[in-house]
């Protein structure tokens, strides 16, 4: 069975930058990161392919934060900078061992435990 481990996150000012990152216990995925705060549902924030030559960002962080990862350590990264209050949620990595990234929740198999971002004003 897979396992996703998360970790970074944090509380940040506005205008801050945080990171969070996602090891898998083995395989090689592409991969999403989610972000889902109360009362709202699951949302798309950032995917990347498996050879990580592709990657796809929801418009409302497009320019501002950074999906990469790194083979090598089955791991995946989140960069946000220019972070904004409604930018607070938990945030998830998902990974697919086969197919496209996608941007439903649907299109992946695996998920990690999550990790709070709170950004204050």
């Amino acid at each position: 069975q897979v396992q996703l481990v998360q970790s970074g996150g944090g509380l940040v000012q506005a205008g801050g930058s945080l990171s969070v990152s996602c090891t898998a216990s083995g395989g090689t995925f592409s991969w999403a990161w989610f972000r889902q705060a109360p009362g709202i549902e699951r949302q798309f924030v950032a995917a990347i392919s498996r050879s990580g030559t592709t990657t796809n960002y929801a418009d409302s962080v497009k320019g501002r934060f950074t999906i990469s990862r790194d083979n090598a350590k089955n791991t995946v990264y989140l960069q946000m900078n220019s972070l904004k209050p409604e930018d607070t949620a938990v945030y998830y990595c998902a990974a697919v061992r086969h197919g496209s990234i996608g941007v439903g929740p649907g299109a992946y198999d695996y998920w990690g435990q999550g990790t709070q971002v709170t950004v204050s004003s």
